[in-house]
């Protein structure tokens, strides 16, 4: 299974609560220079259970199943496994019993997930110095990230994204971190998230989500821009 950028799609924009930096100790943005003390200690700890990375979209499907306790439609996705689908009619039973064994062991590997860490293409919005911060657009309340896979379609989304989607940042720093973005405002994400539910629908559903912190990265470079911890209620 390979590991996708999935680029979230995100419109709007929601003015709300602080989002603190990691080494901010009262409320403010994360250090222009990206050299502030990694996050991930604190903000990993609020998240039960194992963690993905970057999971492919069957992975995803899987987690749904599991976490809406849903059966698998083995069955089915057996019957539509190219494998079984074009081979000739007398060697169809130890397919069958190749591609069900593949997906049963696929199924049991995310039991226990808890949390997911997903590399994001975002925009960063132009600053605003009435209220001093950028929006970050991939984390909006809108944003969906989708996954289809075996006839499904299971999306992604956050629950606190009026919240994970501000980044207060001092005055004094919004032009560096301008200059670091250059004029498209792209940016590389990484996200991690804990999951907080799902949502049934027909052919899926959605797998809901609580964003906890995210590196930004310049999307040509990789150079650190900032790391940045959500407050949490």
């Amino acid at each position: 299974m390979g590991a996708p950028s999935p680029a979230a799609r995100a419109t709007g924009r929601s003015a709300s609560g602080p989002v603190t930096a990691a080494s901010a100790a009262a409320g403010q943005g994360a250090s222009a220079g990206g050299e502030e003390a990694s996050a991930t200690s604190g903000a990993s700890g609020a998240a039960a259970g194992r963690e993905l990375v970057n999971p492919d979209a069957n992975t995803m499907v899987f987690l749904y199943y599991g976490l809406a306790h849903i059966p698998l439609p083995l069955d089915n996705w057996v019957e539509d496994d190219s494998r079984v689908k074009f081979a000739p009619a007398p060697d169809r039973a130890p397919h069958r019993a190749a591609v069900r064994s593949e997906l049963e062991s696929a199924a049991a590997a995310v039991h226990g997930v808890g949390a997911i860490r997903l590399t994001m293409n975002a925009n960063l919005s132009d600053y605003d110095p009435t209220y001093g911060e950028f929006t970050v657009r991939a984390l909006a309340p809108s944003s969906v990230v989708p996954f289809n896979a075996l006839g499904q379609k299971v999306s992604m989304t956050f629950t606190n994204g009026p919240t994970a989607q501000i980044w207060r940042v001092p005055p004094a720093e919004a032009q560096v971190i301008r200059d670091k973005i250059a004029y498209s405002g792209n940016v590389d994400l990484d996200v991690l998230s804990r999951i907080t539910g799902v949502l049934p629908g027909p052919g899926g559903g959605t797998i809901t989500t609580e964003v906890l912190e995210y590196e930004m990265r310049q999307t040509q470079s990789g150079a650190v821009i900032g790391r940045v911890r959500i407050a949490q209620r």
